[in-house]
């Protein structure tokens, strides 16, 4: 296939505005699948995408379509993610793309991930075809729609395309301006394999399967390959296309999306973002890697039955290959036992990898409170970064604490900017701009620490607009702040699951909320439970959870009241030594109640 004839493009939008549905409509309209096996979503295969209607992870596909022109082109669609969290798939995309196909929600408007993405295309310097979709709706709004994207994203009115992807409206449209404007891949068939690695999977007879982007040469079956970040070399046993199934086909070409089977059995061998060349004939310079996306927001996944370890460790392996953003390292913590620190992109990621784990590879977890990076400066000089509140100096030591900032672009309806500033101020928020888009769109900008928004923020932000509202946020370092660490104590025993960095004015109250939540949910025991919450040595909040009662003196009947207190000593001698020794069980629902506590 010339390279003329190839279009290399990916779909990129705010959550919820259709690209799952309109990439469905174009493997129909192209006839790339059939009627029989076709099911909303097709590219969606995880369950959980299904379930929830959302992308988790960037998919490809290989189409033939027959243009108005009379030629037969190949269209390389990637479908991507459209949640804040997962930012990073989007750049994966981009990078092995020529072009973008930027999709607007009629009755919704331009979000803040719509800009957040466009920013992320013009970047990688990729053609942008403006779409408006669901046109459909009874609530559409196409004339506002398309001022506000001429107004933000600077497109002529008249280059902006109307589709519903729902009814099939202005599919050949969009196909037609991809194979006009999108240009062909560059590079050169006869140069040395230059190829990008731009996702990874694990498949249990095949090892890690590796998708590749070809930027110059090609790659064949029997080839010997190399890993240019690694060293590593390999040979290539099966080579194919995903049309938008598996497909064989023994050679990829420049210009080309496939890919490559190598019985690559250990995760960690592969890295995304890495460069394939020949390694009889390699080539002198790397592709340039997209950047590298640091995790935000960290927390401790342990396994219930700590037999499960091992499992564990294998499963996170496995799930590392379909997710890069994610990153581990072993930890133990003395009330849950052995598990992992993990990193996350966002509260949402978490979510999902705690359910994949569970799913997938039929895992019971606990996931302990999140956390993001902080940074302290120890009166010795030496600058510590930590993630995890138990590693914390003592206080004595501790020069400077610094926690991470972002910069949030919150965009809304104007009626429902009083509460929203007035939420931004209880979360620490730092005023920076107001921008009012369209008569019915404001945009917000603040500054944050990231530890105020992690959890709730978007859904508060959800709730107060009535839905439409939106937040995108970027990372803009490290700065000083007034922290202290808060412990809850079981029994006077330190519950390390539960402690958390907080800023010196909000530690009452939230010791004080977590106390009541724990006492809610902490089963009552044949002893006091006493839970406590602590800065330092100093208790700051305490509650207590009744023991269970059981009347010891049912069988006296009348007679002497010495007896009965004998029976009462005897209890309560019981119930003390019991105290000593009994543990205390903590169910799942208390971890993840206390990422909700503010």
């Amino acid at each position: 296939m010339k390279t003329e004839l190839i279009r290399n493009f990916c779909i990129i939008a705010h959550i919820d505005h259709g690209k799952s549905t309109l990439a469905d409509r174009i493997l129909e309209t192209t006839g790339a699948i059939d009627s029989r096996t076709f099911h909303n979503q097709l590219l969606d295969d995880m369950e959980l995408e299904q379930e929830r209607g959302i992308t988790i992870k960037a998919s490809a596909v290989k189409i033939k379509y027959h243009a108005k022109d009379g030629k037969d082109y190949i269209l390389n669609l990637i479908d991507t993610p459209g949640h804040v969290d997962f930012t990073y798939e989007v750049s994966k995309s981009l990078r092995a793309c020529e072009g973008v196909l930027l999709l607007v929600d009629a009755g919704q408007g331009v979000e803040a991930q719509t800009v957040a993405n466009l920013y992320l295309a013009i970047e990688h310097n990729l053609e942008i075809i403006a779409v408006i979709n669901k046109i459909d709706l009874a609530t559409a709004e196409i004339d506002k729609v398309k001022k506000q994207i001429q107004h933000i994203l600077g497109i002529d009115e008249k280059e902006i395309i109307s589709a519903s992807a729902k009814m099939g409206i202005g599919i050949t449209d969009i196909l037609e301006r991809v194979v006009h404007k999108v240009p062909p891949p560059k590079g050169e068939e006869s140069a040395p394999l230059q190829a990008l690695i731009f996702d990874s999977n694990y498949d249990i007879y095949q090892g890690v399967i590796v998708y590749v982007r070809i930027f110059n040469g090609s790659v064949k079956e029997g080839m010997k390959i190399r890993m240019m970040a690694t060293g590593r070399e390999y040979d290539v046993l099966e080579v194919g296309v995903l049309a938008p199934k598996p497909l064989r086909c023994h050679e990829l070409h420049c210009g080309e999306v496939g890919y490559i089977a190598c019985n690559i059995r250990f995760a960690k061998e592969v890295e995304n973002g890495d460069t394939m060349t020949d390694s009889r004939n390699p080539t002198p310079n790397a592709l340039p890697g997209y950047k590298k996306i640091k995790p935000l927001v960290f927390a401790g996944i342990y396994p219930v039955n700590s037999s499960d370890f091992q499992s564990l460790k294998d499963a996170i392996e496995k799930l590392q290959l379909s997710d890069s953003s994610l990153v581990y390292e072993i930890e133990s913590s003395a009330s849950v036992g052995f598990g992992f620190r993990c990193g996350f992109l966002g509260l949402l990621h978490m979510e999902i990898v705690q359910e994949r784990l569970e799913r997938e590879y039929d895992l019971n977890l606990v996931i302990t409170t999140p956390s993001v990076v902080y940074k302290i400066v120890k009166n010795n000089g030496e600058m510590l970064e930590m993630e995890n509140p138990s590693k914390m100096p003592d206080p004595s030591q501790i020069v400077q604490f610094m926690e991470p900032y972002v910069e949030a672009t919150i965009l809304m309806p104007p009626s429902a900017m009083g509460p929203l500033l007035e939420l931004c101020e209880q979360r620490r928020g730092t005023y920076k701009a107001t921008e009012y888009i369209s008569e019915e769109r404001v945009k917000l900008t603040y500054e944050f620490p990231l530890s105020e928004i992690i959890v709730d923020f978007n859904d508060r932000i959800k709730s107060l607009t009535k839905g439409y509202g939106s937040m995108d946020y970027e990372f803009r370092g490290h700065r000083e702040s007034d922290l202290v660490k808060l412990d809850i104590l079981i029994n006077t025993e330190i519950c390390d699951s539960f402690s958390c960095i907080v800023h010196h004015e909000k530690a009452a109250n939230k010791g004080r909320a977590l106390c009541e939540k724990l006492k809610e949910l902490i089963p009552r025991q044949m002893f006091e439970v006493v839970i406590q919450a602590a800065i330092g040595g100093k208790i700051i909040a305490r509650e207590s959870v009744r023991p269970m009662g059981k009347n010891v003196t049912s069988k006296c009947y009348g007679g002497d009241i010495t007896r009965k207190r004998k029976l009462w000593e005897k209890q309560k001698e019981g119930k003390k030594r019991m105290k000593q020794f009994g543990k205390v069980e903590i169910p799942q629902e208390a971890f993840l109640a206390a990422l909700k506590v503010e």
